[in-house]
């Protein structure tokens, strides 16, 4: 090998692991709302999930969380009406949150969980959307945490089986009772076992210490709500820093999509802050 073919190979391989390097630090995050958000008017009926569809088109977000719990009815036509909406307008429904409490202690009661379940996996199924979200729920009277965790364990594996046939994923949800801790929703995904159960980490739903909190989750993470703010060490509520999160989650690995959840009372406030999401994700993505 001559001096000028070294040269240009050592200078090939040189470009070659700074693009490795460089795409081993590319994000791959998407942003999307969370229904949920507009819970008041959806509950009023003065909005519609077609014009809140339209609406986060027009602000340049990428998905859904589609929140169900507002659906005036679940047929065929509906559904098939509502992911046509999503599609004519760029948008992905992406998650489906339900009214599901793993936590049940009697074989009938779990049951019941998950024919839950099994009901919305099938109405995401028709929507398209490739994750659903459950809640931990509350530790029944009278028991340990820990006999909770594996009746929420049971319920989700025995649900993930029967989302897994159809290609989607189910995601547990930090938020109240067993679940308000990073601890205890992390031992419910590791006991059920299942690659198609995780977490819908919520970094606005830890009571102290947020981002620490929300980076123990993030290794079982398959969907994400973002809030405009979080829980500081000590437990008061500070605004939200976007970059500093969406480095974290970055860094973690974590591929998908990041939902803006606002839980505060004035929906006015929710463009801007969907604004900001969407900026601080371009800037960190692909």
């Amino acid at each position: 090998m001559n001096r000028r073919h070294l040269l240009t190979t050592l200078a090939a391989v040189g470009a070659s692991s700074q693009l490795n390097a460089q795409a081993a630090q590319t994000f791959h995050l998407r942003a999307g709302l969370v229904a949920y958000s507009y819970r008041k008017e959806l509950a009023a009926k003065t909005l519609t999930y077609d014009t809140l569809i339209r609406r986060i088109a027009d602000w340049g977000l990428d998905g859904l969380d589609c929140t169900v719990y507002w659906f005036p009815d679940t047929s065929a036509e509906y559904l098939a009406s509502l992911r046509k909406v999503a599609f004519k307008n760029g948008v992905q429904i992406y998650n489906a949150g339900v009214r599901v409490q793993l936590a049940q202690p009697t074989p009938e009661l779990q049951r019941a969980e998950f024919e839950t379940i099994r009901k919305w996996v099938d109405v995401a199924d028709r929507l398209g959307a490739s994750h659903v979200r459950v809640f931990g729920g509350n530790v029944p009277k009278g028991s340990t945490e820990q006999q909770a965790i594996a009746w929420a364990a049971e319920v989700l594996k025995r649900g993930a089986d029967y989302s897994g046939s159809k290609g989607i994923t189910l995601g547990v949800e930090n938020d109240y009772g067993l679940t308000l801790e990073a601890g205890p929703t992390v031992e419910i995904v590791k006991q059920a076992a299942s690659p198609w159960a995780g977490i819908n980490a919520d970094a606005g739903n830890l009571r102290a210490d947020g981002y620490s909190q929300f980076e123990l989750l993030l290794p079982y993470a398959t969907s994400l709500h973002l809030k405009s703010e979080m829980s500081a060490k000590d437990g008061t509520k500070e605004k939200t820093d976007w970059s500093r999160l969406l480095t974290i989650i970055g860094k973690s690995g974590y591929r998908g999509y990041a939902g803006l959840e606002y839980e505060g009372t004035n929906e006015a406030e929710i463009p801007r802050l969907a604004a900001e999401l969407r900026a601080a994700v371009r800037k960190l993505s692909a």
